[in-house]
Formats: C-alpha cells, sequence, structure tokens
C-alpha cells in the first residue's frame, strides 16, 4: 500500500495513508456507538504575576484584596495589575470587606466534578462591597428559589488549618441579615 498525494505542493509535501477498506466490511449490521466517556486531564504550570500573587497570599490570610488605579476609584478583584478599561498600571493596594450582593445568578440542575454540591444548586455572581466586577462562586445555606438580586452575602472561608493560596479558600457564599441592594446599582458590575 502506498500514500495518496492530497496536495498539489510539488514533492508531495503534504500526503495522506492510504486506507484499507476491508475492514469497513466487518461492522455493516452492528450497532454505531453512541458515546465513549474517557478520562482526561491536562497538567499545566501557571505563572500568577505580582498582582495575582498579592491577591491568593491574602487569601490565605483570609484577605480579599482589589487594586485600583492611583486617579480611579474602580477596584478589581482579583487584581490583575492594569485596568481592564484604561490599561492604566493598578498600583494602589485595597482591601475589601467580606460583604457583598449577588449581582447574578443561576440555579444549576446538573452537578459537575467529584466536589459538586448536590443539585439543585445556586452558581452565583458577587459584587463586593467596594468592587467594581464580580466574583464567581456557590451560594448555600438558602433554598434556591429564595435567592434574589442584590442579596446581601457574605464567604464561608475553610478552616484555617486548611488556607492556602487558592480561591478555594471561599468554600461558598451565604445570605447576611442586611436589607438587599437595589437590582439597578448592580447593573454593569458583571
Amino acid at each position: 500500500m502506498s500514500d495518496t498525494q492530497i496536495s498539489q505542493l510539488p514533492e508531495g509535501l503534504w500526503t495522506q495513508p492510504a486506507i484499507d477498506a476491508s475492514a469497513v466490511a466487518e461492522l455493516e449490521g452492528t450497532d454505531a456507538i453512541q458515546r465513549v466517556r474517557l478520562p482526561a486531564s491536562i497538567k499545566y504550570d501557571f505563572v500568577p504575576g505580582i498582582a495575582t500573587t498579592r491577591f491568593l497570599r491574602g487569601l490565605k490570610e483570609k484577605k480579599i484584596l482589589g487594586e485600583r488605579e492611583a486617579d480611579s476609584n474602580d477596584v478589581y478583584v482579583p487584581p490583575r495589575g492594569m485596568s481592564p478599561t484604561s490599561g492604566k498600571p493598578t498600583t494602589v493596594q485595597v482591601e475589601l470587606p467580606h460583604k457583598g450582593s449577588v449581582a447574578s445568578f443561576c440555579v444549576v440542575h446538573i452537578g459537575f466534578g467529584v466536589n459538586a454540591p448536590p443539585t439543585p444548586f445556586v452558581s452565583a455572581l458577587v459584587l463586593l462591597d467596594g468592587a467594581c466586577i464580580s466574583v464567581y462562586g456557590p451560594l448555600q445555606e438558602v433554598d434556591y428559589d429564595k435567592v434574589r438580586i442584590g442579596m446581601r452575602v457574605e464567604p464561608v472561608w475553610v478552616d484555617d488549618d486548611q488556607l492556602d493560596t487558592s480561591f478555594e479558600n471561599i468554600k461558598y457564599w451565604r445570605p447576611i441579615d442586611e436589607p438587599d441592594v437595589d437590582a439597578e446599582s448592580l447593573k454593569g458590575h458583571m
């Protein structure tokens, strides 16, 4: 068997192997495979940079750190070292309070991953007080049909002996006994 050329380039630079179709005849009359489930994993190294390193180290101390430009009040969390709107460096460090408001949410009916909470559960975007963009996390200790835009929440942290440089230090968010904020004030902060 020889390769067949599928390219018009000189000297057959692109080729496709010849196919032995005799095995196809043996499949006549068999049921087609509908689904194959294969485990997969990817290993990679992540270099967080200065701003994200500060943020992750803060989480290890139960601090939520953001950054802003010197001439702006927009606080970004997690920080990236520059403003996503102006491109200017975010040089001012800001420690944010452990309170926020639900800016958006979704009721999840299909679990994913081995650590997924029982379904249905709520995934929420939380706008921390003083921040201009939301952070994502699960919302618990409330029935999914009682969640509201503007609901006031706080983080629930892992135990101190489990703290690491990870956003997973915040296990989930839970409601607090404060009045909801006006939903209109949350527009544009997703």
